[in-house]
């Protein structure tokens, strides 16, 4: 099934696989940076989901838009070199891989805050923020693993070091807002 999606003049799945990890590591990255960063400065829940799902597609489009204007400016360039430009993939489906990796995976953060929009509740007292860093932290580790399943990586390796990174960034962005907590 990926194949059929992603196959456009790329011999197999896995000649998207720099559009699916940036897409999705980075999607997964910045809305929970704004889940952090908006925990540690100790705001209203709500304000996660206003800006994350803002950070969700504006930062997701943008993405997109600026890896299809790198493809494009690649092309550009080769053509301004040689007077021919030979796509190896499509700056159209190159955009769009990243986009809907951004999306796909950087609506994790904000899944447990809709549920407890929804229900009353719904973690037994376990607070939401908690629920979302479990729940970052396992999609960190599921697409940082399943880049194994076109590269030699190990999973482990490969999905611990997706999660480290991944933590490491929201640990900077959970100490700024409880540094900048004041200002709110």
């Amino acid at each position: 099934m990926l194949t059929e999606l992603l196959d456009g003049g790329v011999e197999d799945a896995g000649g998207y696989i720099a559009e699916v990890v940036y897409g999705a590591n980075d999607g997964i990255i910045t809305t929970f940076a704004i889940v952090a960063g908006v925990a540690g400065a100790a705001l209203d829940p709500g304000i996660v989901l206003i800006l994350g799902f803002a950070n969700l597609f504006a930062d997701g489009f943008s993405m997109g838009m600026s890896n299809f204007l790198s493809q494009r400016s690649a092309m550009d360039y080769q053509t301004a070199q040689t007077g021919t430009a030979t796509a190896v993939k499509p700056p159209s489906w190159t955009a769009l891989t990243t986009f809907l990796a951004f999306v796909f995976a950087g609506w994790m953060p904000l899944l447990p805050y809709v549920i407890a929009l929804v229900l009353t509740d719904p973690f037994g007292g376990v607070p939401t923020f908690s629920v979302s860093v479990a729940a970052t932290a396992v999609a960190f580790f599921g697409i940082g693993a399943s880049r194994s399943v076109v590269t030699d990586r190990k999973w482990p390796v490969a999905g611990t070091e997706m999660l480290g990174v991944g933590m490491l960034a929201a640990g900077v962005a959970f100490a700024v807002g409880i540094l900048l907590a004041g200002l709110a």
